[in-house]
């Protein structure tokens, strides 16, 4: 069983503060084309963003963030700039795991590590060690990840775990097989750079999670672009496949329980 429920098969609690986000962050290259810098320049500078963003998931009280560095699919890029990408994530591994540790969040990295050269693994697998035990925030990075790719490897560990439920499996089987079982299901998604769509992001997990897209580009997505995110999802009326009445009758319901349990309605005990 996995440690949090399906949104399909069970109502989640929902805050005006997501629990967690997901982010896919798009247009690095293009901040730096419109200032005639290398693309390699907006990666660097997508770096800061994410260390301001992450500041912001503390502050703000996201228990989860998860950030789409590296599909798949961008290992069709130009070599040049999957070396640079693969270079930029080593520094940042070797220069920000220690303060990540110092701040209480935990670090973990999502998708298929095989193709990452011995170095680089070696690095994931030290800092995911060093900050297994903090609790203030979960900070994922999905490098080399795919959707598709999840959901398969998923199903092809489970058949191996459990040959004999095969034609039976169910998603309570396969939930503790998808790379990121040990959190719940985003509540926002958020997409920088204009683009509108999940490019093989979380499909399994994204199945009702609030989406928000803006054309900011990732290295100009500050925190005040991202409370515009959050602001927005407050609005969200999130329903999981009940009706707005359902939800409007089951929030009387929980505050005449408050106002009892607080004695503001003792005139009528």
């Amino acid at each position: 069983m996995s440690l949090f429920p399906s949104s399909t098969r069970e109502i989640p609690r929902a805050g005006d503060v997501p629990n967690h986000v997901a982010i896919i962050m798009d247009g690095n290259g293009r901040w730096a084309r419109k200032r005639f810098l290398p693309r390699v320049a907006g990666h660097r500078r997508g770096v800061e963003t994410v260390r301001e963003i992450v500041k912001a998931c503390v502050e703000r009280g996201v228990s989860y963030l998860t950030l789409f560095a590296f599909s798949s699919e961008n290992w069709r890029r130009p070599v040049e700039e999957v070396s640079f990408l693969m270079q930029l994530f080593v520094r940042a591994l070797e220069e920000e795991v220690a303060k990540l540790h110092a701040n209480g969040i935990r670090f973990r990295v999502v998708g298929d590590l095989s193709r990452f050269e011995p170095r680089l693994v070696r690095l994931i697998r030290r800092a995911e060690a060093l900050t297994a035990d903090n609790t203030r925030l979960t900070l994922t990075v999905a490098a080399n990840y795919g959707g598709r790719w999840d959901i398969l490897q998923a199903v092809n560990r489970l058949a191996l775990a459990r040959p004999d439920k095969a034609g039976s499996y169910t998603e309570d089987d396969l939930a503790p097989f998808l790379s990121m079982a040990y959190a719940p299901e985003p509540d926002l998604f958020i997409r920088t750079g204009g683009e509108e769509r999940v490019s093989n992001f979380l499909l399994w997990q994204l199945a009702y999670t609030e989406f928000y897209f803006t054309p900011t580009l990732w290295p100009e997505f500050d925190t005040a672009a991202f409370d515009a995110a959050i602001a927005s999802y407050r609005q969200r009326e999130r329903r999981f496949g009940r009706t707005s009445e359902q939800l409007q009758s089951g929030r009387e319901a929980a505050l005449e329980e408050t106002a009892d349990g607080g004695g503001v309605r003792q005139k009528n005990a």
